[in-house]
């Protein structure tokens, strides 16, 4: 019997993907129905809810409740170097899994769908989306790109240039110094942590332009005021940001 090449690469691409991609959802087991579903199987997403919190206006903290969005009293006080920011949802539950997933255990593949998952649940916020010129995905400083393989917050960023058709600029903001990951440090410790850690390589990619700066989650809030100060003072226009959850 004589195989054509095409069939042949055809299927070795099936038998490297029944290989290399698990059979079975990574959070209840249950078998995938389809190699489009990859690590996390369609019922898993489809818990995936929109948050319907009220928030601040300005630093998008959930508040209890479901009133009317207004200013929370630390963005009264004192405005962030940010104008806004806006997350998808609370990081708990499935969307806390997904993340983990996607972060810590090499399922890369899960990024382009969180952002997805994110786009859907603020998609009306067009004060988030209109003009923006470009994404800036946070950086993670080069030694602990290597060690995970990929930086999530890029990876979140082109799932989004996909959808929206606004341009990722990469290597323009650059993390400088290798600080202790934010998640191991207590509130008060953050905002001291991430102080010199940014800087933009490239000012005139950035100058006069309005930019969404992307994460996958917020905590404190001090990487994003971090970098966003360091953009405006390479001359950045108005930064926004986007995280995909908030803790």
């Amino acid at each position: 019997m004589i195989f054509s090449l095409p069939k042949i690469l055809s299927t070795s691409g099936k038998l490297a993907e029944l290989i290399f991609f698990p059979s079975f959802c990574q959070l209840c087991s249950a078998l995938l129905e389809s190699p489009q579903e990859r690590a996390v199987c369609k019922a898993c997403w489809d818990q995936l809810k929109a948050p319907r919190h009220s928030f601040c206006l300005c630093c998008g903290r959930f508040f209890q409740g479901t009133g009317e969005p207004h200013f929370c009293s630390d963005c009264l006080r004192t405005r962030p170097p940010f104008s806004l920011h806006r997350s998808a949802g609370k990081y708990e539950g499935i969307l806390k899994d997904i993340i983990l997933l996607f972060k810590y255990h090499h399922f890369k593949v899960l990024g382009e769908e969180l952002a997805q998952f994110a786009y859907q649940a603020l998609k009306e916020e067009e004060v988030l989306w209109q003009k923006i010129d470009a994404f800036i995905p946070v950086p993670l400083h080069p030694k602990r790109r290597r060690q995970r393989g990929f930086n999530q917050s890029q990876v979140i960023a082109k799932g989004l240039e996909k959808t929206k058709g606004i341009k990722v600029l990469k290597g323009i903001l650059v993390k400088a110094k290798n600080v202790p990951a934010q998640t191991s440090l207590v509130a008060e410790d953050r905002e001291k942590n991430v102080i010199g850690a940014f800087r933009v390589a490239r000012e005139g990619r950035v100058k006069g332009k309005r930019l969404l700066l992307i994460d996958d989650v917020y905590t404190t809030g001090a990487t994003i005021r971090e970098c966003s100060r360091v953009l405006k003072k390479a001359g950045s226009k108005e930064v926004r940001a986007f995280t995909l959850a908030q803790a």
